[in-house]
């Protein structure tokens, strides 16, 4: 089972950069796809991206695509999200996922960390 953890959570204003980290322990995170989903106030959680094992096949929602970008380090267990032109819209808490898939239907997830929250101000 991978523990994860998130960090680089904030409050920025429209149009800044954040880059969200995430430390897998346990079961090394090079075993697993890693990935991010969100959940804004009052909506469900949501895709935002995925990173297979070897970090060569990434997938992105359609909101995320052009502007975040997921990337891994292995020999760190770590999986980053870096996020640009930020909206007030990206605004929400933040979910590092882990699993031997990770599906867009947030009910398919295995392993969650504890969220980190983002919040653009305009």
């Amino acid at each position: 089972q991978a523990q994860l953890v998130e960090s680089g959570g904030g409050l920025v204003q429209a149009g800044a950069s954040l880059r969200l980290s995430c430390a897998a322990s346990g079961r090394t995170a090079s075993y697993y796809v890693m990935g991010w989903f969100r959940q804004a106030p009052g909506k469900e959680r949501e895709f935002v991206a995925t990173i297979n094992r070897s970090g060569s096949i990434t997938d992105y929602a359609d909101s995320a695509k052009g502007r975040f970008t997921i990337s891994r380090d292995n020999a760190k267990n770590t999986v980053y999200l870096q996020m640009t032109s930020l909206k007030p819209e990206d605004t929400a808490v933040y979910y590092c996922v882990s699993g031997a898939v990770v599906p867009r239907d947030y009910h398919g997830v295995n392993y969650w960390g504890k969220g980190t929250l983002v919040t653009v101000s305009s």
